[in-house]
């Protein structure tokens, strides 16, 4: 399961995708919504996230791919949201089962710093004085 969607995130779908009778650990990231900015003292409100799913998609299953070679035997189920995230909701989740949890932890921080590092995902911060703007993921631009 690799994939961005406009809808919710249900992080239960993420686990059952991942899960296997042979693997004793599921690792699970939640990157929601906060009501600060980094750098900025403005109180957020929202969040609208923009992705061409043509190049993020695949730029996913790379990373999905890179973690299976380096931790593998895994699971991974990556989803990040398009559209407008409002407070405390996920934007992006991260599932990884693995017969042991060192192979989790690693992988599935492995492809949330990936992710953040490499996926084109924009977003524009929407603060509560009602200015907003757009900012790349933050090492993307690096």
């Amino acid at each position: 399961m690799i994939r961005l969607q406009a809808e919710p995130i249900v992080l239960d779908e993420l686990v059952a995708a991942v899960g296997d009778a042979a693997y004793g650990a599921i690792a699970t990231f939640l990157g929601v919504t906060r009501a600060t900015s980094n750098g900025d003292v403005r109180p957020v409100v929202a969040l609208d996230y923009e992705a061409y799913a043509a190049m993020a998609e695949p730029q996913m299953a790379q990373i999905a791919a890179e973690a299976q070679a380096k931790f593998g035997p895994l699971r991974i189920a990556m989803v990040h949201r398009t559209g407008t995230v409002p407070l405390g909701e996920p934007s992006v989740a991260i599932a990884v089962g693995t017969p042991h949890r060192p192979q989790s932890f690693a992988a599935c921080a492995y492809a949330i710093d990936e992710l953040k590092a490499r996926v084109e995902i924009w977003k524009n911060e929407r603060f509560a004085d009602g200015a907003q703007g757009w900012r790349p993921n933050a090492e993307a631009t690096r």
